[in-house]
């Protein structure tokens, strides 16, 4: 009579033993807040599975779920608004000058927004030769109003979802404050989104007015000194975003501003790494 080989139990148990162990392994590598999900990114990255821009684009992914629209808006003194009582030959100018292709347009009784204006909208208008006096609230736009307080990503979602590319922010009691645009959003997940209104690639300094400038960070401190005629040191830091950072003593959030000898300083944009891009006024 043969004996029962004995390895029956011994691999029965191996199975499930094997199992467990897989399950215990895959549970002590899974992330168990952000800053362990980040962890396990970076390691990837240095290890050539992600890219540089990758991570760092799933990272402003994360900071955008936490961010408010008050962060990002362009402030109401900012905006460029229309009255809905101005002629067609008023408006164009503007229109044109701007570079925009969006407008609130508001009613100064009262200043409220009453709708959006499409630069194609009042070019087709303008060229159709069309008899009827030119009314604005004919072919204005519903306006999107979103509290200070909206998150970002739920406001990218609905932009999508909607169709829309421009919402107009309102405080706590109704009032408008300011408005967002989709490229506002989506730039701090990409980067700035430059199009023909941004400074030359080759250029660090764009003149808007007589006293209001747009300077790259990474601008060196010497070729601002040559421009503005100022004595910054540079001998500790070689770039602007460099000094504006030290003068702040932490990374300023767009928005944020300082003066140094006669020149105010604003945040435009910057990310949890650096500033990029600084509107820089000289004052009198």
């Amino acid at each position: 009579m043969k004996r029962k080989k004995k390895n029956n139990i011994s691999h029965d148990d191996a199975t499930p033993k094997s199992w467990l162990e897989r399950l215990s392994n895959l549970l002590i590598r899974e992330p168990q807040d952000r800053e362990q999900l980040m962890t396990v990114l970076r390691d990837a990255e240095e290890r050539n599975i992600l890219s540089r821009e990758i991570l760092n684009m799933i990272e402003s992914v994360l900071q955008v779920s936490e961010m408010q629209v008050r962060e990002v808006m362009i402030p109401k003194s900012k905006m460029i608004m229309i009255d809905r009582e101005h002629t067609i030959e008023e408006i164009l100018p503007l229109v044109i000058e701007s570079g925009h292709s969006r407008f609130p347009v508001q009613d100064t009784t009262n200043n409220d927004v009453v709708g959006i204006l499409l630069a194609k909208d009042l070019l087709r208008f303008y060229f159709s030769n069309q008899p009827t006096e030119f009314n604005i609230t004919h072919i204005l736009r519903p306006a999107i109003f979103v509290p200070q307080s909206k998150r970002l990503d739920i406001l990218l979602r609905e932009f999508r979802v909607n169709r829309n590319h421009m919402a107009i922010v309102i405080d706590e009691y109704g009032h408008v404050s300011g408005l967002i645009t989709i490229e506002d959003v989506l730039e701090q997940i990409v980067g700035d989104i430059e199009d023909e209104y941004d400074i030359d690639e080759d250029d660090f300094i764009k003149k808007l007015s007589k006293n209001i400038f747009i300077v790259k960070a990474y601008a060196p401190i010497n070729q601002f000194n040559d421009y503005f005629k100022t004595e910054f040191n540079d001998e500790e830091l070689d770039t602007m975003g460099g000094l504006i950072a030290k003068e702040f003593g932490h990374l300023p959030k767009r928005g944020e501003s300082l003066t140094i000898e006669n020149y105010k300083f604003k945040v435009l944009h910057s990310d949890n790494r650096r500033i990029h891009l600084l509107e820089v006024t000289r004052e009198k």
